[in-house]
């Protein structure tokens, strides 16, 4: 069993971007991969410009709490106005460029409006309630990076600076299904109805939707027969199409596991066993120019591996530059005294206190545990915890993004 950072290691050097890059319309790029640096053709904001609702003055004009003066002009966002007189103040809203000769403003609530112009209760400081030409942006700066996953925050920022298209990496074409003839899909069967030792196929829903998350385009193929011969013509119809085959089931060593066999009758296998808890039996390899991997098929296990190795794997392809997800060090509220000679990732949640709390039931099986908990803790191999040990703990909000 290779250690989980040389196998992740082994399997990012077989992740090639794909390409050509694609142009699409800002409005429809989130969560896609950035082909290109976005640089930045002008300043934001492009002149000074008020952040409050007020007046705008110049500071000298100021004698104490009784100064009056005259309102001079009228400054809404989207105009601008002329050079500011002494003793005067402009009245001006948020986002209206500052006039020249003014040197701050003075919001209404600080302000009284009085026969002959505006009483200006507070001394102003100079660079008051200003926003600088520049401070967001300067022109010419790169402000997102080639390889940068887009998200809400940088779609707006993209518009920001004119762009109403961008160039990203393609999606990755993904074929996905399950193995086991145990397997029945929820609403074949009722629960009541169903036979001893059949499961329903939780697998295929949260590995469709965590492929979705990071943009695949995904093909459902359902569920294959535990036969040989229907996984090698699973796999060979799915080469062709797609850039990554995804498999759940079959990737153990038991009679009725026929994806190694399989794998290796068409392509390679080039990565096999995790030292990982849960998560041990994972593969890898090429079929054609399809890359294959197979997850195991419980599904903690499933859920797992694809959080640790199938995702930075997607992003790579997609051309993404951040892979791995930061660990926290944070106290564990608890007592974990059985030491496994692989390493174990814990199902935790985050408590009141500021520390961790371990889910119960540390099973495979139990995906409650991954629904109960806040994300992970990475535990070393042959590694103990005693309550109030530091621990490394990664969120599922920063792995299901």
């Amino acid at each position: 069993m290779k250690p989980l950072d040389q196998a992740l290691v082994e399997l990012m050097a077989f992740a090639v971007p794909l390409g050509p890059a694609e142009s699409v319309s800002t409005f429809e790029a989130d969560g896609r991969v950035l082909a290109q640096d976005l640089l930045s053709a002008l300043d934001v904001p492009a002149h000074d410009n008020s952040s409050m609702d007020g007046y705008a003055v110049r500071c000298a004009d100021w004698v104490d709490a009784g100064t009056i003066l005259q309102v001079s002009q009228r400054i809404p966002a989207g105009s601008s106005g002329h050079l500011l007189a002494p003793a005067s103040a402009a009245r001006i809203f948020t986002g209206a460029p500052i006039p020249p000769g003014a040197d701050a403003v003075v919001m209404q609530e600080d302000c009284e409006t009085v026969e002959g112009g505006v009483r200006i209760r507070l001394q102003p400081q100079p660079g008051q309630w200003i926003r600088r030409r520049g401070e967001d942006v300067s022109a010419g700066a790169v402000v997102l990076h080639s390889g940068a996953r887009l998200n809400p925050a940088s779609l707006g920022l993209a518009a920001s600076i004119g762009f109403d298209q961008v160039q990203v990496a393609p999606r990755a074409r993904v074929a996905l299904f399950s193995t086991g003839d145990e397997l029945v899909m929820p609403g074949d069967v009722a629960p009541l109805e169903m036979t001893p030792g059949a499961i329903y196929n939780s697998n295929r829903f949260f590995l469709k939707a965590l492929l979705e998350r990071l943009g695949c385009t995904v093909t459902d193929l359902g569920i294959v027969p535990d036969r040989l011969d229907a996984t090698i013509e699973a796999l060979k119809g799915a080469s062709q199409q797609h850039d990554l085959i995804l498999t759940s089931g079959g990737v153990s060593v038991g009679e009725e596991d026929h994806i190694k066999p399989a794998v290796q009758a068409l392509g390679e296998l080039n990565l096999w066993q995790i030292a990982i808890k849960p998560g041990k039996p994972f593969a890898y390899g090429k079929i054609n120019t399809a890359h294959f991997i197979g997850l195991p098929g419980n599904p903690v296990s499933s859920f797992v591996t694809f959080l640790l190795l199938v995702r930075p794997f997607i992003l790579k392809l997609q051309g993404a530059t951040e892979l791995a997800p930061q660990s926290i060090a944070m106290p564990a509220n608890f007592d974990w005294l059985k030491a496994d000679k692989r390493r174990e990732f814990l199902r935790v949640k985050l408590n009141p206190a500021g520390g961790l709390d371990l889910f119960d039931n540390q099973s495979s099986g139990v995906l409650t545990s991954a629904v109960w908990g806040d994300g992970l803790l990475d535990n070393p191999a042959g590694q103990t915890i005693a309550h109030g040990d530091k621990v490394q703990f990664i969120a599922f909000s920063a792995l299901l993004s």
